[in-house]
């Protein structure tokens, strides 16, 4: 469990949070093997033996006082009272991982109800209103699923077009059944799946099946032209409808899947393969809204596009969860799909939402088979408590609020890469004391399920004898941290974690852009940025005005007395230029710029610094690095006088070869060199995988690598002045720093 905080030590009041200018808030990753500075937790048993405050309901930590019967609770201050049993536990200190460590996690007991067979359920719904090309990448990415998946898992294979198709693998030939989709929004099937094939024939065991799951792979093929229409029926103007019933095919998959819910398995995954938007059936979705001319109207089609336009996908996320169902989309297609609409079903039942616009270099069949190989949790409940005198504001990620419990969130499926963000405001204006030794107190309690493989529970020494079975364990993981207070505003500046403030920011401005447009999201970036300015001027006393009013006023726009301040302005300049925030008539793809904002959402804040201004170094040669980072300019490349650049932008990895590069060096990069080792760690430590690309400079095309180069690019569009790269962005902030002082 990673805990990011913007500033280590926090403002004093409200008053010294206001002067600051910089957002207060952490970042978590709970299901984070280890924590931000690579310590493990203490395991243990028997959480539910855990003492709790009467008050606040905090776990009792390392941080409590405690007395021969009784505790003191670390974040409210309530005296509480030990049980007997607890008393002879903690007679002992040190057999007690909450006595040793203020990082741990427990087992908890499982119920009689929860004490079920869990196998893990996949399953793959694929779209066949495709084109060859589609269907053979996404072939490709299933035998790798199947690489993956661990032993005693069930897979079962579905297609969808006009009709949903059920494949049996468990015989000799695989045996396909369909069932026709009505093309009317209601799209109810003429029959349940169960009356189709019975679900214990659908669902076959991947230890014994591979083989026949592979040759049913190989029958897929694109529903034909004719038999799309045929089967979809003609349109009122004798038109031809299309045929891809994604809406009804999930629907039907849940109620069909979700009769095992809690008897077969305790989460199924559905992977389902997208080619385009739905167009028959419940769910479809009217792609003509893309092709408007929003100008003509005085729209602003940055805001008109990033809405759903039905809430079908979001409610059939509520069935998915209900169900026991997290669906991963995988989109491949450089049309509009409307994935603003289609987003919640991933987001919202736990899984990811992916977009490939290519078929040629998409990382799908690596994707699939990275997510597939980390560990995750699911049925998690994440609850964040606070000491006293401040508590959360806001809270940002991929989960859905408790409806009876405050500041409780549900998370159905989590791995170790998934991160949520808090804000923080002051309960009153008092703000922490000035006068006593207590400081601010986080408690994050993160209580998670895992299915735990046979040979595991073999290896913890149960003797079990009956028919290897894959087990539920429920854990309770607790993080309890202390934080400093700042006393001025320097020592707040001095603690800043400039990333984790970037991080906050992105969720801000998503929510801006989704609620009143992307113009709007740029403003609030670009005010905040102006106000954070006009603030460190001040409490660093650097403002001197000349006799002649603001013409003689400097402002220190780079914070030049502040390191780690010191990276804000190049990001915010970066994330401006970030698809994510350029407007629609700049050419930005609607459903990619949907894509980011799923993805920057649940990054963890070095990740997220990575993917809006990528790390740029240099080598004399692949063996040799010549310098760690360079700004993401053309001149830096020319006065580095190196003869090879490597640049890691998260989703993009670019190995440039210089054109004044020796012709001795041998080029791409040998296996076994430092360059080659760089590159794979990276690539290992990714959430996703990200496309490498080896470009020689005065003979290939280097257009990519140069479209990385923004500091000389200009930040366009911003309903600011049109402005040439970064030291102009930096001249204009200084004016409407002036501006703001005024």
């Amino acid at each position: 469990m990673a805990v990011r905080a913007t500033v280590t030590r926090f403002p004093i009041d409200v008053e010294s949070l206001m002067d600051s200018g910089l957002p207060w808030g952490v970042t978590v990753s709970p299901f984070a093997a280890k924590d931000e500075n690579g310590n493990p937790p203490v395991y243990g048993s028997e959480g539910h033996l855990l003492p709790r405050c009467e008050n606040c309901w905090a776990y009792y930590n390392t941080y409590c006082e405690q007395e021969q019967w009784a505790w003191t609770c670390s974040l409210c201050g309530t005296l509480n009272g030990l049980s007997s049993q607890s008393v002879s536990r903690y007679s002992q200190p040190e057999s007690c991982p909450e006595n040793m460590s203020s990082f741990i996690d427990l087992e908890l007991p499982m119920e009689e109800s929860e004490e079920m067979q869990a196998r893990p359920v996949y399953v793959a719904a694929v779209d066949l209103a495709s084109s060859e090309e589609f269907l053979e990448l996404v072939k490709s990415a299933l035998l790798a699923a199947l690489e993956a998946l661990g032993p005693g898992s069930l897979f079962g294979l579905a297609t969808f077009s006009h009709k949903i198709g059920l494949y049996d693998v468990q015989g000799p030939i695989p045996v396909v059944k369909n069932v026709f989709i009505p093309h009317d929004s209601d799209g109810t099937l003429s029959m349940e799946l169960q009356d189709i094939m019975p679900l214990s024939s659908f669902l076959a065991p991947v230890d014994t099946c591979k083989d026949r799951i592979a040759s049913a792979l190989e029958t897929l093929r694109p529903t034909t032209s004719w038999e799309r229409t045929s089967g979809a029926g003609q349109g009122l103007d004798g038109a031809f409808l299309g045929g891809r019933g994604f809406g009804s095919a999930m629907e039907a998959l849940f109620n069909y899947i979700g009769s095992e819910y809690g008897n077969t398995f305790a989460l199924a995954r559905v992977f389902a393969f997208l080619s385009g938007a739905p167009d028959i059936g419940a769910g479809q979705l009217d792609t003509r809204r893309y092709g408007e001319q929003y100008a003509s109207r005085r729209e602003d089609a940055d805001r008109a596009l990033l809405p759903e336009q039905t809430p079908f996908y979001k409610d059939l996320a509520a069935v998915a969860v209900q169900s026991g169902v997290c669906v991963d989309i995988f989109a491949v297609t450089n049309e509009y799909t409307d994935l603003a609409s289609l987003k919640f079903l991933s987001i919202e039942s736990g899984g990811s939402l992916f977009l490939y616009t290519s078929t040629d270099d998409s990382t799908l069949p690596q994707d699939m088979y990275r997510m597939l190989s980390r560990p995750y949790a699911f049925n998690c409940v994440l609850r964040l408590r606070t000491s006293s005198e401040f508590q959360q504001s806001h809270s940002y990620g991929h989960f859905f609020p408790d409806p009876q419990y405050e500041n409780v969130q549900h998370i159905i499926c989590c791995d170790s890469f998934a991160t949520y963000a808090y804000d923080f405001e002051f309960v009153n204006n008092a703000g922490f004391s000035r006068h006593t030794s207590e400081l601010p107190m986080l408690q994050i309690a993160f209580q998670y399920t895992v299915v735990v493989p046979p040979d595991e529970l073999a290896n913890a020494g149960s003797n079990t004898t009956t028919r290897a079975k894959h087990s539920l364990k429920k854990r309770l993981r607790i993080r309890t941290l202390q934080f400093g207070v700042g006393h001025s505003i320097n020592e707040i500046y001095d603690c800043v974690d400039s990333e984790v403030v970037l991080s906050l920011l992105v969720h801000k401005v998503i929510l801006a852009s989704l609620e009143q447009g992307v113009r709007e999201g740029r403003m609030l970036l670009h005010d905040w940025l102006v106000i954070l300015t006009a603030q460190y001027n001040d409490a660093c006393k650097l403002i001197q005005s000349g006799h002649g009013g603001s013409s003689g006023v400097h402002i220190d726009v780079a914070f030049s007395q502040c390191p780690q301040l010191q990276p804000l302005p190049r990001l915010v300049f970066a994330l401006l230029r970030n698809p994510l925030l350029r407007l629609h008539e700049e050419g930005v793809h609607p459903d990619y710029r949907i894509y980011l904002q799923c993805l920057f959402s649940a990054l963890e804040p070095s990740s997220l610094s990575r993917a809006v201004y990528p790390l740029l170094t240099s080598y004399a040669s692949p063996d040799k690095q010549a310098y760690p980072r360079h700004s993401l300019s053309r001149a830096a490349l020319i006065t580095s006088g190196s003869s090879i650049f490597f640049l890691d932008a998260f989703t993009n990895l670019i190995v440039f070869y210089a054109s004044t590069a020796e012709p001795s060096l041998p080029f791409p990069p040998p296996q076994d060199c430092l360059l080659r080792t760089t590159i794979n760690k990276l690539k290992q430590e990714r959430c996703i995988t990200p496309r490498l690309s080896f470009i020689k400079g005065g003979q290939d095309d280097a257009t990519t690598f140069e479209n990385y180069l923004i500091e000389e690019q200009d930040v366009e569009g911003s309903g600011f002045t049109s402005v040439m790269g970064f030291v102009s962005f930096l001249d204009e902030i200084n004016q409407s720093t002036l501006e703001y002082l005024k």
